[in-house]
């Protein structure tokens, strides 16, 4: 018997100071067998982070190797933003680069790895998709206290989050990276 995905609850107060982002957000993020609960909390840390209207978490996550992990698209359906969340392979990128205007991919492992595979094989606009760094101890510490069912308050601003749940507050930076370096 397959398992089943794992349905978190998230209510986040979200703050993102740098791009006059205030909003209460309702979330209801389905955790598939095989997600690390960092690939989770990068997913939806990446969401926060890029969110305007039209954004939304594919519909068959890991299951659906040709979707990202989250996009925004426009009122017409149109693919706006490509979101990736971990290690992508140069192909994927290549791929998600030819199909979107813009490519961000939020990783919880070290940026080098993606730097190496852009190095190793050709990416369309390689030097435009945006990179974003998450610490992985900030990451197991969030995982220490989110639950199924959690509120956060995260605030992000001068490329720092802070984020306080379950009476914890932590910070981190977001670091950016190029592919083009």
């Amino acid at each position: 018997m397959a398992l089943s995905a794992t349905v978190y609850h998230l209510q986040i107060d979200l703050s993102d100071v740098d791009r006059n982002v205030y909003q209460q957000l309702d979330l209801r993020i389905a955790r598939h067998p095989s997600e690390t609960m960092r690939y989770l909390l990068t997913r939806v840390i990446a969401y926060c982070l890029l969110w305007e209207e039209g954004i939304a978490f594919s519909k068959g996550g890991l299951s659906e190797p040709d979707e990202p992990a989250a996009w925004i698209k426009d009122l017409q359906g149109n693919l706006r933003v490509w979101i990736e969340v971990g290690t992508p392979s140069a192909e994927r990128l290549h791929k998600a680069s030819k199909a979107c205007p813009r490519v961000a991919v939020f990783t919880h492992a070290n940026p080098e790895l993606l730097k190496k595979a852009a190095r190793a094989k050709p990416i369309h606009r390689a030097a435009e998709i945006e990179v974003y760094g998450l610490d992985g101890a900030f990451l197991d510490a969030l995982d220490a206290v989110t639950d199924r069912n959690t509120s956060w308050t995260l605030v992000h601003t001068e490329a720092t989050l802070y984020l306080s749940c379950a009476g914890t507050d932590l910070t981190a930076p977001v670091t950016r990276h190029s592919l083009g370096e």
